[in-house]
């Protein structure tokens, strides 16, 4: 069957979009086989709205404890490298956060703030946080607006 120009370039478009899309993940080598996209989600996001607009690619708890137990974590500047046990790594910057009121962001540079898609209660939910001195898993009140990396399972 004959293609015409448009339709090989349609298909060209999907292989390099489908490409594209498939580098923006990352694997680290975890034992859950889970992929790190390489860059956070554009802005801050409270839990709910993070919840509704990116599901279950979202990480668990379990998912970020995997990440800090697994990996090396070298603080470099506003953000962490995090080197997998394959060599591969991902950076996490140090975006901070904002604050409920909608307005106030704060911390840029010095903390890193990512929500998991584990809730803790109806009013809390858990989150990685990052500084030079320490990486944990916390729980915080929902209308905080955090970053957002996504996973592929």
């Amino acid at each position: 069957m004959k293609r015409t120009f448009k339709q090989l370039l349609f298909s060209v478009v999907c292989l390099i979009a489908l490409s594209v899309n498939a580098q923006q993940y990352v694997d680290l080598g975890l034992s859950s086989g889970t992929k790190r996209k390489t860059v956070n989600e554009k802005g801050f996001y409270t839990y709910d709205r993070a919840k509704r607009n990116f599901g279950s690619r979202l990480p668990t708890r379990e998912q970020w404890m995997e990440l800090r137990n697994e990996c090396d974590w070298i603080w470099k500047g506003m953000g962490f490298k995090v080197i997998g046990p394959n060599g591969k790594s991902i950076t996490l910057p140090a975006a901070g956060y904002r604050c409920c009121n909608g307005d106030d962001v704060d911390l840029v540079g010095d903390n890193g703030f990512y929500w998991s898609s584990t809730p803790d209660g109806s009013e809390n939910a858990c989150f990685l946080y990052s500084c030079p001195d320490e990486v944990r898993l916390m729980n915080s009140i929902r209308c905080f607006g955090l970053s957002v990396r996504l996973v592929l399972n």
